[in-house]
This record gives C-alpha cells, sequence and structure tokens, in this order.
C-alpha cells in the first residue's frame, strides 16, 4: 500500500509544519505504508522523503524533467521517476498510490488536490483523500467549501469526499473506512 502525499516546497513559517510532516512519514512508515510524492529535496517535500527514509521506509518520487534540470530532485529515495510533465506527474502518482494526504502547501498542493478530488468525483478513482489540517492550516478552505456546498456548486456528498483530521492515525483510520461515493458512475454510463 502507498500513500501520495501533496505538500508545500517550502517548510513554511513555523517549525509545526516540518514537524507534522515528518511525524507523518514516520507514522505511514510504522504502519508498513510506502509514501509517493512530488521528487523534491526541499521543503516538506524533502521532509517527508528524509523522515521516512530515516524511518526504513519505501519512498518514491515523481518529477518532471524541468525541475530535476534545476537539481531539485531527491538523490537519496527509493525510486526517483522523472517525467515529461506536470500532468504526467499527477498521472503517475494517483496510478501508484492507494490514497492521498495534502499537507500545507502553496499552488502546487492545491492544484494535485483538487484534481485528485476532481478525478474521483468524476468516477476517474476510488480512492480516499484527505487533508492534515496541521494547527488550522485549512480551516479557511474548508470553511470555502462549505460555502460552494451551501449555494449549490458543489453536492454535498462530493463535499464529504474530502477527510480532514488533525493527526496522523485519526486520519488513516478514516482513510481505510472511506466508501466511495458514486457520483461518478453516470458519467461513466456516457461516455
Amino acid at each position: 500500500m502507498r500513500i501520495a502525499i501533496y505538500c508545500g516546497s517550502s517548510r513554511g513559517l513555523d517549525p509545526i509544519f516540518s514537524n507534522a510532516a515528518a511525524e507523518l512519514a514516520r507514522y505511514l512508515v510504522h504502519e508498513g505504508i510506502g509514501i509517493v510524492y512530488g521528487g523534491g529535496n526541499v521543503g516538506l517535500m524533502g521532509v517527508i522523503a528524509d523522515a521516512a527514509l530515516a524511518a526504513g521506509g519505501e519512498v518514491i518520487g515523481v518529477i518532471p524533467e524541468s525541475l530535476m534540470a534545476k537539481e531539485l530532485g531527491h538523490g537519496g529515495v527509493s525510486e526517483l521517476r522523472v517525467v515529461r510533465s506536470m500532468h504526467e506527474r499527477k498521472q503517475l502518482m494517483v496510478d501508484l498510490s492507494d490514497g492521498f494526504i495534502a499537507l500545507p502547501g502553496g499552488f502546487g498542493t492545491l492544484d494535485e488536490l483538487f484534481e485528485t478530488l476532481t478525478w474521483l468525483q468524476l468516477g476517474f478513482h476510488d480512492k480516499p483523500v484527505g487533508l492534515l489540517n496541521v494547527s488550522g492550516f485549512f480551516d479557511h478552505l474548508l470553511t470555502f467549501l462549505d460555502h460552494m456546498s451551501g449555494t449549490g456548486f458543489l453536492k454535498y456528498e462530493h463535499r464529504a469526499s474530502l477527510l480532514m483530521e488533525t493527526d496522523p492515525a485519526t486520519l488513516l483510520t478514516a482513510m481505510r473506512s472511506f466508501q466511495p461515493h458514486t457520483c461518478g458512475k453516470w458519467i461513466k454510463e456516457l461516455v
């Protein structure tokens, strides 16, 4: 089993974010779960990889050629897959993973999170997607998602498909009991 982790190429201003990333990585390794991530050696990405490797875990990095060329690829991971584009990166990360966890990050983290949620909504995969809400980082985003649902732009079952917890053990328990919705079924029937 593997979990893809979406997270920042920055560590953020508060050490709590790095500490939470390392704790998540160690917990997943303890549970026998491999990690798939963006392949970088900087920011929370580097923290995730280093902590998992130090704990003896499997870490697969997926990085586009353009970022590898800037020497941002992590040279010590179990496997580093270099792809041509960001789209290929996201697709391969989905293909290699049994679930997804987003940690704090910027535009790239949100892009990966929302594309994965969209693919779940459309029935392109049926894997759990979760947020590790470190120190309330995602509180405003969750409020906005509730607003989207309350104004009729996001169905309740789609909103409910995004799992959120504040500690790794509780989040992993929620992910293990995740039951995919059938909202994407009608799209598959149309194709």
